[in-house]
Parts: structure tokens; C-alpha cells; sequence
């Protein structure tokens, strides 16, 4: 009820300064005030007004908004401390299975291809220090990494 009486004071008010103003010969400036003082009148009539109050002073509504805000600050914070570990969920999918197909072989720093990539150049060269390979796989899959994250 309050509401209402508010909204229809401030339209009589815009509607005295609008006439004032058309007094003056700013007919165009007067139209646009009128026009701009009429919205709290029509918001009160289509009710809008009386909604908006019984929404802002139910308690309920209140506490689901203090739920929403929760539920968006736990979002935000589990998404800030999965960036910061690095991984993402599709990361963390795809090493899962990964690690179910083995399709790298054990002691192999790069994907197997299978059968049919022996048949190109690459297999003709001989393998270059077979030893020095197999110490430096430890390190093979930290470069791989590393390469993979652009450092």
C-alpha cells in the first residue's frame, strides 16, 4: 500500500514538472518528462510493484538467495582449485583411459603406432643409443608433458 501511494506521488510530482516545463515552450523536453512519470503509475496498475515488495521483504526469499550465493561461491571455488592443480576433468578422463587401453608401450615415451608405420623411412634408420634411450625415458614423459603445456 505504501508502495503504491510512493510510485503515484512521484508520477503527480513528474507530471507538475512536465507542465512546467511545456509552460516554457519545451514541448518535446515536457512530453519526454510526462512520459518518464507515467511508468510508476503503470507499474503499480499491472501490479509489478506489489510483487516486488511481497519479494523483498519474505524472509524465504531471502535465504534462498544466501543459498544461490553459496552454491555459486562453492562452483567458483572447486573451478579456482581445479585450475590451479592443472588438470581438468577432460585431463583427468583421458589419462584414466590412457592408462586402460596402454596405448603407450611401458618403456615407450611416445605413442605406439602399430603395425603399419614400419613399413616407412623411419624404420630403415637404425635406433641411436639403445642405452642412453632407456635412461633418458624417465625424463621422456616429463618433456612430453612439459611440450604438451607449451613451457
Amino acid at each position: 500500500m505504501l508502495a503504491e501511494t510512493i510510485c503515484s506521488a512521484v508520477s503527480a510530482a513528474g507530471l507538475g514538472i512536465a507542465a512546467v516545463t511545456a509552460y516554457r515552450k519545451r514541448f518535446l523536453t515536457a512530453t519526454r518528462i510526462a512520459a518518464y512519470s507515467l511508468v510508476p503509475v503503470g507499474l503499480v496498475l499491472t501490479g509489478i510493484v506489489e510483487w516486488a515488495a511481497g519479494i523483498a521483504f519474505k524472509p524465504s526469499v531471502w535465504i534462498g538467495c544466501g543459498v544461490l550465493g553459496l552454491s555459486w561461491l562453492l562452483f567458483t571455488t572447486t573451478r579456482a582449485v581445479e585450475r590451479r592443480s592443472g588438470t581438468t576433468r577432460a585431463e583427468r578422463k583421458a589419462a584414466r583411459a590412457a592408462g586402460r587401453n596402454e596405448a603407450v608401450a611401458p618403456a615407450a615415451s611416445a605413442p605406439s603406432l602399430g603395425a603399419g608405420a614400419a613399413s616407412g623411412p623411419a624404420a630403415a634408420k637404425p635406433q641411436k643409443k639403445q642405452g642412453a634411450a632407456a635412461s633418458g625415458d624417465d625424463f621422456g614423459d616429463i618433456e612430453a608433458i612439459l611440450k604438451k603445456h607449451g613451457i
